[in-house]
């Protein structure tokens, strides 16, 4: 396959695949995810790599799904498809998207989610399907479109966070900071941003000592550990209950005003009434009259 979206390299023991979309904050469209399918898959063939490293260009990890709706329509080829209008079509397209970010999890090498920037919405699912998170401090982590776009389409955040934090997250569609990700569970450890590309790369090397066949076995253990606890089982009913939360009124309302005013201001007026959208993990919240946090 030649990538167009994506940056594709081997090297010493690794695979780096790269989001190469950073005018649109490396945000997740159909071409994208059919590319990153087929790298991790590519990776996992490849007896040279023993990891994979994922990460974005330019000041972003990722911000999301694209909702401009970049990547053309497939031509007609006279074959009545399914069009998104009954909600067997939505969870059946959301199923299709979350298949091809589960190559991640269910390839047999691990993968290392390298997240500076902006980490939202769909780049949450995607870091949480990588076997770790290793996070800049000042990234930016969190589910916005919860306020008023639907449910979360994958949730592994139950199995990283614990049930409190989850809900407290994506009830509100609050941030954290990659810090605070990482004190909460969120991501294996964060570091500051001059030190995350290091701090990857030397995990990287030190996973490049051991046999593939055994980075497998373990791995993939701990992934059927988690399976036994309902972890795939729960990303199926995400991509219906997504469904479901599609058709509440504050979902239809934010089409209404997506199509009256467009993405950009729908997105500054549902997030506006949320000041700087933040939670804090430790100490109390207590916000300005525009509804900022105030360090204590």
């Amino acid at each position: 396959m030649e990538y167009e979206h994506i940056l594709y390299e081997v090297e010493n023991g690794r695979a780096r695949v790269t989001l190469n979309r950073p005018k649109k904050r490396n945000a997740l469209a159909n071409p994208l995810l059919d590319e990153l399918e087929h790298a991790a898959w590519e990776a996992d063939d490849d007896r040279n790599v023993h990891c994979l490293i994922l990460r974005g260009a330019g000041p972003a990890f990722c911000a999301g799904y694209d909702l401009s709706g970049f990547g053309a329509k497939p031509p007609d080829d006279g074959i009545p498809r399914r069009t998104g209008r009954t909600i067997d079509d939505d969870i059946w397209s959301l199923e299709r998207n979350n298949r091809k970010l589960r190559a991640l999890w269910d390839m047999h090498k691990p993968s290392i989610a390298q997240v500076h920037g902006h980490c939202l919405a769909g780049g949450t699912d995607l870091a949480m399907v990588c076997d770790m998170v290793i996070i800049a401090d000042d990234a930016q982590f969190g589910f916005p479109p919860a306020r008023n776009l639907g449910a979360l389409p994958n949730n592994l955040w139950l199995y990283h966070c614990g049930p409190q934090w989850a809900k407290r997250l994506n009830l509100t569609g609050d941030t954290v900071t990659g810090a605070e990700a990482a004190q909460i569970g969120l991501a294996l450890k964060s570091v500051p941003p001059e030190q995350l590309e290091a701090e990857v790369e030397g995990l990287a090397d030190r996973l490049a000592l051991i046999d593939p066949d055994l980075l497998s076995a373990n791995k993939r253990v701990i992934n059927v550990g988690m399976e036994l606890m309902g972890a795939q089982v729960l990303q199926r009913l995400a991509a219906e209950n997504d469904a479901r939360g599609h058709r509440a009124p504050g979902t239809k309302a934010y089409f209404a005003a997506v199509k009256e005013k467009g993405l950009r201001e729908a997105f500054r007026e549902r997030d506006a009434k949320f000041g700087d959208g933040r939670a804090r993990v430790e100490g109390p919240e207590i916000r300005d009259a525009e509804g900022r946090l105030i360090d204590p």
